[in-house]
């Protein structure tokens, strides 16, 4: 399975961004799919997720700004940055599970906030 992550870029505090992940692999026998994301020097960590009923869940830190979703007939996974901050500079991967045992990464995309 492959998970081909773009969207990535620079953009200036208070801008956007969108996200793309594409599977090689129907989006619809992923139990769930997500995002994480990793600034240098620090752990990755889980910042969207998007079960396959389509439930959402997200990280405290970007609650009421970012949007995860999904295009089934595309086989994508989307995630929209909004009011990005400093504190959002990171490389950000997708990540699809099949089941708790079984996931698979993407490998990753840069989203730079700086004025």
């Amino acid at each position: 399975v492959q998970l081909q992550a773009s969207g990535g870029g620079l953009v200036q505090p208070g801008g956007f961004l969108r996200l793309a992940c594409i599977t090689s692999r129907r989006i619809s026998s992923f139990g769930s799919m997500g995002w994480y994301r990793q600034a240098a020097g620090k752990q990755r960590e889980f910042v969207a997720s998007i079960a396959a009923g389509g439930q959402t869940n997200y990280a405290d830190s970007v609650k009421g700004r970012f949007i995860i979703s999904k295009n089934i007939a595309k086989n994508t996974l989307y995630l929209q940055l909004n009011s990005l901050n400093p504190e959002d500079t990171a490389v950000y991967y997708c990540n699809a599970k099949i089941n708790a045992d079984v996931g698979y990464w993407g490998q990753g995309t840069l989203v730079t906030v700086s004025s």
